[in-house]
């Protein structure tokens, strides 16, 4: 326990989250050895002090430790700043260069996002993991090296290797011990003691007072998610000491520089004077989807009769003339012969029928067929009906009779809407 708050000490490295704990033992016991270690976590973490920690623990400390951020190296030149080039290998090498394999022989590397690595140079580096040895860009002489490789990243690497962006023998190579470091989102107990640290720090940089965090601003820092993590965390507080003059930081001078995720849930509370939004209850809903499908099926019949008046009857099947003698036909109280129920003008079936009448047991007939509606005798919710004008009349009332309005927040035609006033004598 006391080596591990040697190491905190040493590298600064503040918090006791377990996870945290665990990634630094890891870092001392593997130490000693030439085992390649991967760090894994996400970026602004922290990774980089666990290969600081293996090589200042380990027999090499006293040789060459050398970072290579592979993401920022172009992909043309990466193979030549690794493993150097000879002279006139490509346009512009006008001399013989080392590479970092060559210079930190018997030291240590570190890798810094590993999985940016090309396909090309992710051979190279295989090779190297294997044998220790490499040749230079331009040169066929194979050369020797003796050096403790350290990777780190934030890509998930299985999906690299599913993508095809990543060689999985080399992530096997290289994941001999993987060490995770935990988001700092995961550390709320660390984020106080992370902020008084940066506040210090900084106010000993700037020569100003420290940045002191009242009590509620200490839990909305503490519940933030931090994406950008610890490094996020350290930029925000030497921004405040800088640009804040009262040092004394509460939570909605807080909220300022990291308000609080917009994707959260948020729950408003309604006044209790405020009146209730038309159609807000669940019961007038469904009164108004029921309204709308039968409106819809009077389309439907209205178009339907359309067609057969322009296309005649000639051309239907007997299956189609059955179906269209059950959709003008009211449910029967007894079995009846259903071919009794379509009869035409012209029987004649060798010659156009213009204009068919469709006709049902009852006495109903449909004249209008632009005007379909309901049958007014067939049994009905009464229920229905009533909702069904009070959801007219709140509709009228709300747009202050303007029928139009009205008929959009319905949801169905102003024509339609203009019969349903007829029909329930609300013209007034």
């Amino acid at each position: 326990m006391n080596e591990l708050q040697n190491i905190k000490n040493r590298f600064g490295i503040i918090g006791n989250f377990p996870a945290l704990n665990r990634a630094l033992e890891k870092s001392i016991q593997v130490a000693p050895t030439d085992i390649s270690v991967l760090v894994v976590g996400e970026s602004g973490v922290g990774k980089e002090f666990i290969p600081k920690i293996i090589h200042s623990e380990s027999k090499r400390k006293h040789q060459p430790y050398i970072v290579v951020n592979c993401g920022a190296i172009p992909e043309g030149t990466i193979d030549s700043e690794l493993f150097g080039h000879e002279k006139g290998a490509f346009t512009g090498a006008t001399a013989t260069r080392k590479g970092y394999f060559e210079v930190a022989d018997g030291g240590t590397i570190f890798l810094d996002e590993v999985g940016e690595l090309p396909l090309q140079t992710q051979v190279r580096l295989l090779r190297v993991l294997e044998s220790g040895e490499f040749m230079k860009v331009g040169s066929s002489q194979v050369q020797k090296t003796n050096v403790r490789i350290v990777a780190a990243t934030n890509v998930n690497m299985m999906k690299a290797i599913q993508d095809g962006r990543f060689r999985e023998d080399l992530f096997y190579r290289l994941n001999t011990v993987q060490i995770d470091m935990p988001a700092l989102r995961e550390r709320k107990g660390d984020i106080h003691l992370l902020f008084r640290k940066f506040a210090i720090d900084f106010a000993e940089k700037y020569r100003m007072p420290e940045l002191e965090l009242d009590p509620s601003a200490v839990h909305y820092i503490e519940n933030y998610t931090f994406p950008g993590n610890v490094r996020q965390l350290r930029n925000l507080v030497e921004q405040m000491t800088v640009v804040e003059r009262d040092r004394n930081i509460s939570v909605a001078k807080l909220a300022e520089y990291i308000p609080m995720d917009a994707h959260l849930p948020m729950v408003v509370n309604q006044p209790s004077g405020q009146k209730q939004t038309d159609f807000g209850n669940e019961r007038e809903i469904m009164y108004k989807i029921l309204f709308d499908m039968r409106n819809d099926i009077n389309d439907l019949k209205s178009l339907t009769s359309e067609l057969i008046k322009n296309r005649g009857t000639a051309d239907l099947s007997n299956q189609e003339k059955n179906l269209i003698s059950r959709i003008y036909t009211p449910e029967p109280q007894q079995t009846a012969n259903a071919n009794s129920l379509l009869y035409f003008e012209n029987n004649n079936s060798n010659q156009s029928v213009q204009n068919p009448t469709i006709i049902s047991n009852s006495d109903d007939t449909y004249e209008d067929f632009e005007d379909i509606e309901v049958e007014e005798n067939r049994p009905e919710s009464l229920s229905l009906q009533n909702n069904e004008k009070d959801l007219i009349v709140k509709a009228l009332e709300k747009h202050n009779g303007r029928r139009n309005r009205a008929a959009d927040e319905l949801g169905i035609s102003q024509r339609t809407l203009y019969r349903k006033i007829k029909q329930y004598n609300l013209e007034e």
